[in-house]
């Protein structure tokens, strides 16, 4: 296919720029030149597209990427446009983009999730596609991807292996939030954790994963369920998820309670700290926060050994998004994962560094980029 159209989209051009962002404005709202897209791709039209930590760890410099680059990576659409050799994807199809893909064919895809994609990770960090290079263009000069979607924008071009199809009555927001919170905390649940009946299962970081993590674990049932944060705003909502119990990190440890499966979804060395702390003799502890790259953490290997217990990393909730998003969304559809939850605000693409602010504040969940 040949030609390009014309899209607004929010360009990272700096990284590091200080709070507050609505004052430094490091994401600009700019028009740009999308291309076609190629063998293998699709062009989307974007429904939803959510705010994660994931975009604003490259606005902070948490995750150095190269810019400029068209930020957003967790997002629903509409297929417009499909290259050759797009098996399986039509024009008109709802689609959840994922922001690893996979190639189907190295090593790490053959883990059946629990190591990433080594293409799909390269390219993502490179700010191509999988298929190689950038489809964006601003002023005659590239505008890089991020991993593998930049959804902060009306229109995207991806890889056929970074979208899964669902059904058109799924909800563009819903459909949206699978691509990254529910599918890495839910995954993580379902893919690394996997509670046993009667397990008492602690969430330690209510953010947009870990209560993705805590709703999950609710749904399955049978569990007791405990949501930790520091938060009151966040454990309110937890105890209206239907958690066991709502507890602060403080309180954990005056309770000395203790979880046959712990996750941790904060992204912060000490949480990751306290939650190996709360994990019970023989239990697990899951990770599945990004803190930054020189983050350390201080554990005994010797109660690891006496106790048995395991640590266990979990990137994209160790998911195979085919596989895992179509069992999300039976939770879902049977009532037992109420992933409308996790919205708690609707914005536009103006208000992206207001929103970038909010998050950073710890005042937001997931708030929703909404494109009429």
């Amino acid at each position: 296919m040949s030609g390009a159209i014309s899209i607004r989209g929010a360009v990272l051009e700096e990284i590091g720029r200080p709070r507050p962002y609505a004052e430094s404005r490091p994401l600009v709202v700019a028009d740009l030149l999308l291309d076609s897209p190629g063998d293998g791709e699709l062009l989307v039209r974007v429904e939803a597209a959510g705010v994660c930590h994931a975009d604003l760890s490259v606005v902070d410099g948490n995750r150095v990427r190269p810019v400029p680059m068209l930020l957003g990576h967790e997002a629903s659409g509409i297929v417009e446009a499909v290259g050759a050799d797009c098996a399986g994807v039509a024009v008109g199809d709802r689609v959840v983009m994922t922001f690893l893909p996979r190639c189907g064919e190295c090593p790490g895809c053959h883990t059946g999730g629990v190591v990433p994609c080594a293409p799909g990770t390269a390219a993502n960090a490179s700010g191509a596609l999988l298929g190689g290079g950038s489809r964006l263009r601003r002023d005659g000069a590239p505008v890089l991807h991020h991993l593998g979607v930049s959804a902060f924008a009306t229109h995207a071009v991806v890889d056929r292996r970074s979208v899964v199809v669902v059904a058109p009555d799924v909800p563009a927001d819903v459909a949206c939030l699978l691509g990254c919170a529910v599918l890495t905390g839910g995954g993580a649940v379902l893919n690394a954790a996997r509670p046993a009946p009667g397990d008492t299962v602690i969430v330690v970081g209510l953010g947009g994963v870990g209560m993705a993590a805590l709703m999950t674990a609710i749904g399955l049932g049978g569990l007791r369920v405990v949501g930790v944060d520091t938060l009151p705003a966040k454990l309110g909502l937890a105890s209206d998820l239907g958690a066991d119990a709502a507890l602060t990190p403080e309180e954990v440890a005056a309770q000395q309670l203790r979880g046959a499966v712990v996750i941790e979804a904060a992204g912060h060395p000490r949480a990751f700290e306290a939650a190996v702390r709360a994990t019970a003799p023989g239990g697990r502890t899951v990770t599945v926060g990004l803190p930054g790259p020189t983050a350390l953490a201080e554990i005994s290997p010797l109660d690891l050994v006496a106790q048995g217990r395991t640590i266990i990393g979990s990137y994209l909730g160790s998911a195979v998004p085919e596989r895992d998003i179509p069992i999300l969304l039976q939770m879902w559809r049977a009532g037992r994962l109420p992933v409308e939850s996790l919205v708690s605000a609707t914005i536009t693409l103006d208000e992206i560094n207001e929103a970038m602010d909010a998050l950073a504040d710890g005042r937001a969940l997931r708030q929703l980029i909404a494109f009429s």
